[in-house]
């Protein structure tokens, strides 16, 4: 995966090349991408600038990813892996962008660039790994709404590496609570004679490498043994406690 906003070139499924059709070489079906939606008539803003390109263009929104495809050049656009985008919003407020938009902050892999004017010039020159702002802006702002929900769906298809990756463990630890016969015996060994070992071999209490709780567990149920070897004491023959 590459981080941040990226350049590309279209190559499309119609007959004629720069027409019609799909970016199928940017879409990796064999390993399971695939198109969530299609939105024409977007305007693409990245950082400060104004729109890339006089007029319009059209958004494909996969499940890998964002595609931004020119519609004055359908052989060139941007795209922007979900895996990049840190945040994303619907964005109404005329204080914050003059237009309805769809707001998205996006990651780079050289996080030491904290200003974009640094790279851009007074011709709008563009240095893309200093890209953290893009701003998506339909022709009709009715479609900003469900526009904003595609992002959820998609976004929630493709969560951070480091949070996936706690989740499992965090899962893994939630079933670690199985312990053996044999680790009891290693750690419990019964002191008086005559004493019988319950059955551990499903017993709970054995939590990532933690024995605390397995021993609490042995010893309640070693005072049971002793409450029922009481009771049989107590008793005589004829029935009569003493």
């Amino acid at each position: 995966m590459v981080y941040g906003v990226r350049e590309i070139n279209v190559s499309r499924s119609g007959s004629g090349s720069g027409s019609g059709g799909e970016p199928v070489n940017l879409i990796d079906t064999e390993n399971g991408e695939s198109l969530m939606r299609v939105q024409p008539g977007v305007d693409l803003v990245l950082s400060n600038l104004p729109p890339h390109s006089p007029g319009s263009g059209t958004l494909y929104v996969t499940t890998k990813q964002v595609i931004w495809v020119s519609d004055l050049d359908q052989t060139k656009g941007f795209a922007v892996d979900f895996l990049s985008i840190s945040l994303h919003a619907v964005s109404r407020d005329p204080d914050a962008y003059p237009l309805p938009c769809l707001y998205t902050q996006i990651e780079t892999e050289d996080d030491l660039h904290s200003n974009d004017s640094d790279s851009e010039s007074n011709n709008h020159a563009l240095d893309l790994s200093t890209v953290r702002e893009m701003r998506l802006i339909p022709s009709d702002p009715t479609q900003l709404d469900s526009l904003f929900q595609t992002f959820c769906d998609c976004a929630e298809l493709n969560p951070e590496p480091n949070a996936a990756a706690a989740a499992a463990e965090e899962e893994g630890q939630q079933h670690n609570w199985i312990f053996s016969a044999d680790q009891m015996e290693d750690d419990e060994q019964p002191e008086e004679e005559g004493y019988i070992a319950p059955n551990l071999a499903n017993s709970l209490g054995h939590s990532n490498g933690d024995h605390d709780l397995a021993r609490t567990v042995l010893e309640l149920q070693i005072n049971d043994q002793r409450f029922e070897d009481a009771e049989e004491v107590e008793h005589d023959g004829d029935g009569t406690h003493h």
